[in-house]
C-alpha cells in the first residue's frame, strides 16, 4: 500500500503539537478491518487533543480523531467486506489508537457499525459524536420513563454540537425544549433548531435549597458544576437528567433530596463506550425517528484535513460555532 497523510499529534518535553504526516500501513494501531477515511469531524474532545490542551491522549505519537466515516479496504472479520460503508466513533480512537485524521484507520471489527442505509458517510459524521451522545441521552431518558407530558427538557450549552442535536432531536419527538446558553446572538439560531424558550445562564436565578420550585420535565447538562446541581433541586418528580460534560466544573454539590423525594434520575451518558447493542440501535434511531430536522443548519463547515488545528484552536475560543466536518 502507497504512503498516506495522517494527522499525528506528538508531544515534546510536555507539550503538544499535531501536524500533517506522511505514514505507512504499519505505523497505525493493530486491527483487523482496515478502513479507507472519507469523512470525520471536530469535536471539543479533538480539539483538546488537537492542541494539547487536554489530557486526552495516553500514547504518543498518536492519529488524531475519535469519528471517522469510510469504505472498508480489507477485513479479517466475516461481518464486514470490501465496500462495506462504516462508521467509528469513541472507543479508544484518539486516546490510545490511531483515530479517524487519517486516509486510512485501521480498527478492531467489534469497534465497526455499518452506515443505515438512509445515512450517506457524510451524513454520519456530520452526526458524529455529538449527534450520537445527544441521542444516547435522549435514549437513556426514555428508557427510564420520560415522556413530553411530563413537561420542557432543559438543555445546557446550547450552543455546543450536543446542545444543538439534542434541541433539534426532542423538538422532533414531540418534548418542548428550553435552551440554556451564554450566547446572546445564538438565540434565533437555537429557534430555528426547535428550541421554544431560550434562557441566559447568567440570568438564571440558582437558589441555594435542598429543593427548589419544579419548573422541568427532564434535562439534558453539558455543563455540569453548579448547573448541574441546581437543576437536581428543580426537576419535577420522576423527571431525569442526563450528564454529558463538565465545561462549568466536574465537582456536584447537591444533596439526595431531589431523588429520594421526588423521584428525579441522574443518567450518566458516556458514548465511548457505549455497549454496541444499543449503539447499532441509536444509529438505527438517528437515521428514522429520530433523524435530525436541521442536519444542515448545524453542520456550518466542511474543511480538508490541514485546517483542523485551526478550527480545534476557534472552538476553544469560543469563536466557533456549529458542526464541522472533515473531508478526508
Amino acid at each position: 500500500m502507497k504512503p498516506f497523510r495522517a494527522l499525528r499529534i506528538h508531544q515534546d518535553q510536555g507539550v503538544s503539537r499535531a501536524s500533517l504526516e506522511t505514514l505507512r500501513l504499519e505505523d497505525l494501531s493493530s486491527g483487523n478491518v482496515l478502513i479507507r477515511g472519507r469523512y470525520s469531524s471536530v469535536n471539543y474532545k479533538d480539539a483538546l487533543a488537537v492542541t494539547g490542551k487536554g489530557k486526552i491522549l495516553r500514547r504518543f505519537p498518536l492519529v488524531g480523531g475519535i469519528d471517522v466515516a469510510g469504505t472498508v479496504e480489507a477485513s479479517d472479520d466475516s461481518r464486514f467486506h470490501i465496500g462495506d460503508q462504516v462508521l467509528v466513533t469513541g472507543y479508544g480512537l484518539s486516546q490510545d489508537h490511531d483515530g479517524g485524521y487519517a486516509e486510512y484507520v485501521r480498527v478492531p471489527a467489534d469497534w465497526v457499525v455499518p452506515v443505515p442505509e438512509s445515512l450517506s458517510l457524510f451524513d454520519v459524521m456530520a452526526l458524529g459524536t455529538a449527534g450520537f451522545t445527544a441521542a444516547l441521552a435522549i435514549q437513556r431518558m426514555e428508557d427510564n420513563g420520560q415522556c413530553p407530558d411530563q413537561g420542557p427538557i432543559v438543555v445546557t450549552g446550547a450552543t455546543g454540537g450536543v446542545g444543538n442535536f439534542a434541541i433539534d432531536l426532542l423538538a422532533g419527538r414531540g418534548y418542548e425544549a428550553v435552551a440554556v446558553t451564554g450566547k446572546r446572538e445564538a438565540v434565533k439560531d437555537l429557534e430555528e433548531l426547535g428550541a421554544r424558550q431560550v434562557l441566559f445562564r447568567e440570568e438564571l436565578s440558582m437558589g441555594r435549597q435542598p429543593l427548589e420550585k419544579m419548573q422541568w420535565g427532564g434535562a439534558i447538562d453539558n455543563v455540569g458544576g453548579d448547573l448541574l446541581a441546581w437543576l437536581t433541586r428543580t426537576i419535577s418528580l420522576w423527571g431525569n437528567i442526563a450528564s454529558i460534560g463538565l465545561a462549568g466544573g466536574s465537582e456536584l454539590h447537591t444533596t439526595v433530596m431531589p431523588f429520594i423525594l421526588r423521584g428525579v434520575s441522574l443518567l450518566g451518558i458516556s458514548s465511548a463506550n457505549c455497549p454496541m447493542p444499543l449503539r447499532r440501535r441509536i444509529w438505527q434511531r438517528l437515521a428514522t425517528d429520530l433523524r435530525p430536522r436541521h442536519l444542515t443548519r448545524i453542520v456550518t463547515a466542511t474543511v480538508p484535513l490541514d485546517a483542523v488545528s485551526a478550527v480545534s484552536q476557534q472552538m476553544l475560543a469560543g469563536t466557533h460555532r456549529g458542526r464541522t466536518v472533515v473531508k478526508i
